[in-house]
Formats: structure tokens, C-alpha cells, sequence
């Protein structure tokens, strides 16, 4: 909202973007260009954290999902392959801005059970790291479990602001690329 109020329209006396023109949704309302670099820039992580993990299991020759996932549905996979890397349980517990996308349950008549968690909550965070912790000096899982890093998207939006006014509005310049 501050940035909506100090500045609506692009700085067009100050700035003229590198690639040319100011697309018409930067003339009329820029921080929709903003918000939209963003959410782009936001979303071009998965890629990074899934070239990532495919790197990781390259260079280590380990699998992705150990026993304990093979239950899991592939959608599950593929959406914590995209949002979250393999790291140590030590690394976990150091790092407050990292949060498990797995968790493990030990119920008597079950018994051991381990699974993958989507939308990690901020206030399970700590019991969770616990248990994972318990399971990996119990030799019940590796030391490695799947986290996902806490982004704040006052970054993305940083980073957008700065592409809008340098470079200008990414969306609008893939649409006028497609139709040349």
C-alpha cells in the first residue's frame, strides 16, 4: 500500500526502463508491475530449488524419498521436490528460518510412521524438529529430512520494484515477445 501511494504511475521523468517502452499497465497503476515481477520472481525459486535438489541427488547418489514415503502420493512429491531441499536435522534446528515438510508419528499400535507435511505451520515448528530429532539419534530415519525456506516477500518485492524501474514489466515484455 505505501508503495501504491508514492508511486501509482512509473517514474516516467526520473526512469525509462532498459528494454524500451512502459507497458500500459505501468502508465496507468505501476505497482500491479511490481507486484507482478514479484510474484514471478517468487515463483522462479521452485525452479532453483528444484535444479537444487536434482544436483544434490547427483552429487550424493542418494535417493530423494527413503523408505517411510513411498506411500505418498506423487503430487506430494513433486510439490515438496519444488519447495523444499534436503538438509541435516542439526542444520533444522540451527536455522529458525528453515521448517520441516516432514514429520514422523510413533503410535503403539502402528508403530513408526514418517510423512510429508505441505504447509508447515510456525507453531508446530519446534515440536515437529523435536521429533525429527528423536527419530534420527533413535536410527529410525537418515540424518537428512526435507525443509523448505521461509522467503519473506518483502524480497520479492524489493527485487520486483528495482526490475520494474530498470528493466520494466516482465509479463508485459513476454506478451509482446509471443506476438512479434
Amino acid at each position: 500500500m505505501c508503495l501504491a501511494l508514492a508511486l501509482p504511475f512509473h517514474p516516467q521523468n526520473l526512469l525509462t526502463p532498459i528494454l524500451g517502452e512502459i507497458s500500459p499497465i505501468s502508465q496507468s497503476f505501476f505497482p500491479i508491475t511490481v507486484f507482478s515481477n514479484s510474484v514471478l520472481l517468487a515463483a522462479a525459486t521452485a525452479i532453483y530449488i528444484f535444479l537444487r535438489n536434482v544436483f544434490w541427488h547427483k552429487r550424493t547418489g542418494r535417493k530423494l524419498f527413503e523408505e517411510g514415503h513411498q506411500n505418498e502420493s506423487l503430487g506430494r512429491k513433486i510439490l515438496v521436490l519444488i519447495t523444499g531441499y534436503k538438509v541435516s536435522v542439526n542444520k533444522l534446528k540451527e536455522k529458525w528460518h528453515l521448517y520441516p515438510l516432514e514429520d514422523t508419528e510413533e503410535n503403539p499400535e502402528k508403530g513408526f510412521k514418517r510423512k510429508l507435511v505441505l504447509i508447515p505451520k510456525d507453531e508446530d515448528r519446534n515440536t515437529i524438529v523435536e521429533r525429527l530429532t528423536q527419530a534420527v539419534e533413535a536410527g529410525k530415519i537418515q540424518d537428512t529430512v526435507w525443509a523448505t525456506p521461509g522467503l519473506p516477500m518483502l524480497i520479492f518485492i524489493t527485487a520486483g520494484l528495482i526490475i520494474a524501474l530498470f528493466f520494466g514489466d516482465i509479463v508485459w515484455t513476454c506478451i509482446r515477445l509471443l506476438l512479434r
